[in-house]
């Protein structure tokens, strides 16, 4: 897969071939702006999951947690009515977005535990660790 595409004429890209490349797409849809970044960071109690949305508010999450199958998704329908009946409108805006992400979780997570929060455009997903899953601190075995 070549980075940057060449016109016949040297060595500047072709933006327009660059910018509607159906290479990023992926069923009609492009991929790269219906599936937000995910950044998990393991830490020593928990895994926080921080997924980038901008624009949505908490109620247009749905979070799921099927025994260790965590499924975050999100759907949004907007249409554009005029309301004036006079007029025939031969086209009407609406667009449509969605996404459904899913994480297998690892048995060392605490799914009673888990929580959510949504702030400046990002979800971030708690994952607290069993107990017995944490880092134990040093100790010193005593012989019998």
């Amino acid at each position: 897969m070549e980075l940057m595409t060449r016109t016949n004429n040297g060595w500047l890209p072709n933006l327009l071939e660059d910018i509607f490349d159906d290479r990023l797409t992926e069923n009609g849809f492009n991929t790269m702006k219906s599936l937000p970044a995910v950044n998990i960071e393991e830490k020593e109690d928990k895994f926080s999951l921080e997924l980038a949305a901008p624009g949505k508010t908490k109620k247009d999450f749905n979070i799921e947690l099927d025994n260790d199958l965590l499924t975050i998704s999100s759907e949004i329908k907007e249409e554009h009515k005029s309301e004036d009946k006079d007029r025939n409108f031969t086209r009407r805006e609406f667009s449509y977005e969605s996404f459904k992400r899913s994480f297998t979780l690892p048995d060392s997570v605490d799914t009673n535990k888990v929580k959510a929060n949504y702030k400046n455009g990002v979800l971030t997903v708690d994952l607290p660790k069993r107990d017995e899953a944490k880092k134990q601190p040093k100790r010193l075995i005593d012989i019998s």
